[in-house]
């Protein structure tokens, strides 16, 4: 991810997957500046969301886990999720892609919102249940680039049908994969 994100270091206009939104950029004043804030912040929620995660960080370091939550979540809550949400209205691949990427944001934003009021009524179980939840989407970033080469490799489809399709597959797998784990946990499995 950082490979791809230092791909976009000079701002250009028509770097890497910029090249196929020409029309966006030239129609849409917001794009290129959305984009770029999405690009910009949202790579820094991966890393401070796998640090979250450690029971040792937790129990030995409370307050740098408690200062990485507050910047995972002010990534979220007011970079990533909302510019994720803009650039996902005009999302390649038509209404089918553009619905996936709607449901995407407005999932991980509700997800890390409602964990960070948990958190605030001091219900951590659920807190962290809401967390997993949230990471699950941050990580779709991460599986929707896997599955995207997945499924050129294997079937060379056309490249609009694969927006459609990494659209949903960029989360769902991991949000199943996080209630299974919520599951897990709170069944103690």
């Amino acid at each position: 991810m950082v490979e791809i994100t230092l791909r976009y270091r000079g701002f250009d206009l028509d770097a890497n997957f910029l090249m196929i939104k020409q029309t966006e950029i030239k129609e849409l004043w917001w794009y290129r500046y959305v984009f770029y804030i999405h690009v910009c912040t949202a790579i820094f929620a991966l890393p401070a969301g796998f640090t979250q995660f450690s029971t040792y960080l937790l129990n030995t370091y409370p307050r740098v886990h408690r200062a990485i939550g507050y910047l995972y979540v002010l990534i979220v809550l007011i970079f990533a999720a909302p510019s994720g949400l803009f650039i996902g209205s005009v999302a390649n691949g038509g209404l089918i892609s553009i619905i996936a990427f709607e449901l995407l944001g407005l999932g991980w934003f509700y997800f890390t919102w409602r964990a960070v009021r948990l958190a605030g009524q001091r219900k951590f179980n659920k807190h962290r249940d809401f967390m997993i939840r949230s990471f699950a989407l941050t990580c779709s970033a991460l599986t929707l680039r896997f599955w995207k080469v997945a499924l050129v490799y294997l079937f060379q489809p056309n490249p609009m049908d694969v927006y459609q399709i990494i659209a949903w597959l960029g989360w769902i797998p991991n949000l199943l994969l996080a209630e299974f784990i919520i599951y897990q946990k709170n069944h103690k499995l």
